[in-house]
């Protein structure tokens, strides 16, 4: 009775894979220096950061506070004022977009700020970019907060502060929004290279007509199977080795959680996208169509429905519901939880778990259509 896998036979067959790999580098490119790229580029050109704001600010009083208020604003690293003559000149800055916001001190500021049912301070923000407008707001808002509480703090019947509200922000304290991109960034890149990688094996044999010359000898479907995913999982491996070095290197992240969590949750992730490239592989025949199916199937609902850069609660019901099979949604709260805040064991085993269960789903979906003959 033939064994569902001889070691023998498997070693060759790895060998035979190997010597492919070698032969064709653009396994190696596209599983070890792309992911370098891409993360070069999408962590330093993404940022939901809204820094170096330019506001335009009107000061038509001369109390001593509106110029120590502008100190304030000058010495935030996210609004950058630009003194305005008159009102009419910062309108006509925010409507040419020359400033994302005006900022309005008048005549009667010094009495208005004395008193504690007006508002001292006019704010208008443009807001053609709904996310940046929010930020800008909420700068300024912090700005004049800050203010107060210091103003106090110095002279404490300068100013009506009734309540003094002090915030702390765990897990991401500077409030960087590269630290949440970087990890949810990592997920889409394995994604992308991890479905590529196997998209083209199979097809790749069928084109070129190798897979005829396979069929013909003693190898199992397990084996066949084995000898496609083993490689390639080393090579995606070895791809998020770069890619977390290049992360904690380039971007100075660090990972507060284990490294055998990174790593046990990383080769569950790559199962996932490789058994999802090797099946589009295995039912086209074809590298272009299973290239395309690849692309579709994984960089697009990992960059849109897994967390990356939106909120999955703030989306519409129905499309949460849906981000529950895009698999690139577990392993990006996976990231972020062991890059930012630790072995949360709570958050960690149900996505590992959810991961397990997509990648056998997958895997076993090719095999099945891994079939011992030529139809």
């Amino acid at each position: 009775m033939t064994r569902a896998v001889d070691p023998q036979r498997l070693r060759g067959f790895l060998r035979k894979e190997w010597i492919q790999i070698r032969r064709d580098p653009s396994s190696i490119i596209v599983a070890v220096i792309l992911p370098m790229i891409m993360l070069f580029l999408f962590g330093f050109g993404v940022s939901l950061d809204a820094r170096n704001q330019p506001a335009a600010v009107v000061i038509e009083t001369s109390a001593p506070e509106a110029q120590d208020f502008l100190a304030s604003l000058r010495a935030n690293k996210y609004i950058i004022p630009r003194l305005a003559p008159d009102r009419p000149t910062a309108t006509e800055w925010l409507r040419s977009r020359k400033v994302m916001a005006i900022i309005v001190l008048g005549d009667d500021f010094g009495e208005r700020l004395h008193r504690a049912d007006s508002a001292p301070i006019q704010v208008l923000v443009n807001g053609t970019d709904a996310n940046t407008a929010r930020l800008v707001s909420g700068y300024i808002q912090g700005v004049w907060a800050t203010w107060l509480v210091d103003r106090e703090n110095v002279s404490p019947c300068s100013a009506p502060t009734p309540i003094n509200v002090q915030f702390r922000v765990w897990f991401n304290e500077d409030l960087d929004s590269r630290r949440s991109i970087i990890p949810g960034l990592i997920a889409v890149i394995m994604t992308l290279i991890g479905a590529l990688l196997t998209a083209m094996v199979v097809a790749r044999e069928w084109e070129r007509g190798t897979m005829e010359a396979l069929l013909t000898t003693p190898l199992t479907r397990t084996e066949l199977l084995l000898g496609k995913l083993i490689p390639y999982f080393c090579l995606g491996m070895a791809g998020m080795t770069v890619t977390v070095l290049f992360a904690l290197t380039v971007f100075g992240l660090s990972i507060k959680g284990s490294i055998l969590a990174l790593v046990l949750a990383s080769s569950l992730f790559m199962l996932v996208v490789l058994g999802i490239g090797l099946m589009a592989s295995t039912i086209t025949r074809n590298q272009f169509t299973a290239s395309i199916i690849a692309l579709t199937a994984t960089m697009l609902p990992g960059m849109l429905l897994s967390g990356f850069i939106f909120d999955i609660r703030s989306m519409n019901k129905v499309i949460q519901t849906i981000t529950y099979i895009v698999p690139a949604r577990y392993f990006v709260d996976l990231l972020k939880t062991l890059f930012m805040a630790g072995d949360i064991w709570a958050a960690i085993l149900p996505n590992m778990l959810a991961l397990a269960v997509v990648a056998a789903l997958f895997i076993g979906i090719t095999a099945r259509k891994t079939t011992r003959n030529l139809e």
